[in-house]
């Protein structure tokens, strides 16, 4: 008699975990570095560019934050110096504070005397001249925001001109994954580029909406020294 056997291949478990394919994870040094010789030197420009606006953004914030710390009874002592005539005193009050506005206000008490055109014209040019020290390197930061992002594109086109010049050079012999390496690390500069300008494009946004600010402080502490200097004697 025949007995059946029942038959089970038992595969060997060493055999199955090496055709399991092997999972590799890129660093970011990886990435930079993979895109060979070109892909350094652009990643090194928007590294470079990134530093940049980073320190321009903190550099002016800080600044911007110091434009924008006045007394809120400077205008009022002010006003109460050149009132009493005490025109040394309110000249002195405004050299102690280190603001844009005390330089305006500074600039119309020492032309007090002279026609009310003159002053306010001494004061509307100070005021362009602080304006212009508050905008101080942020046109820098608005280039660095829209030339990143080209920047790491350019990076991406000659990353696949050169993947696209491996497929023409191996002819029939086409390697994908060495095609699709070549790809990733192409999108790596466009990735970083885009993250720079991004952070520059919001920098730049928010020091110039600092800086309004400030120059609507100013513009409403000319604007009151003027009345006062309008008001009958």
């Amino acid at each position: 008699m025949h007995i059946p056997f029942l038959q089970i291949d038992l595969a060997d478990p060493a055999d199955a975990a090496a055709q399991e394919p092997v999972k590799h994870t890129l660093s970011i040094w990886e990435l930079i570095t993979s895109g060979g010789i070109g892909g350094i030197i652009i990643m090194s420009v928007l590294l470079i560019l990134s530093i940049l606006a980073v320190y321009i953004f903190i550099e002016r914030y800080n600044a911007l934050k110091r434009a924008n710390k006045l007394d809120d009874n400077f205008i009022n002592h002010i006003k109460d110096h050149v009132t009493n005539g005490r025109l040394d005193a309110a000249r002195a009050l405004c050299q102690s504070q280190e603001t844009p506005i005390a330089r305006m206000i500074e600039k119309g008490i020492s032309r007090i005397g002279k026609p009310l055109k003159d002053i306010n014209a001494a004061i509307e040019n100070t005021g362009k001249l602080q304006v212009t020290k508050l905008e101080k390197n942020i046109p820098t930061l608005a280039t660095v925001a829209g030339a990143a992002p080209m920047i790491g594109f350019l990076g991406t086109v000659i990353g696949m001109i050169l993947a696209f010049h491996e497929m023409a050079v191996a002819g029939g012999q086409i390697n994908i994954e060495l095609l699709a390496e070549g790809i990733y690390t192409a999108m790596t500069t466009t990735v970083a580029g885009l993250a720079v300008g991004i952070l520059a494009y919001i920098g730049y946004n928010y020091l110039v909406s600092r800086v309004d600010k400030v120059v609507y402080k100013m513009e409403a502490n000319a604007m009151e020294f003027m009345d006062l200097l309008n008001e009958p004697a």
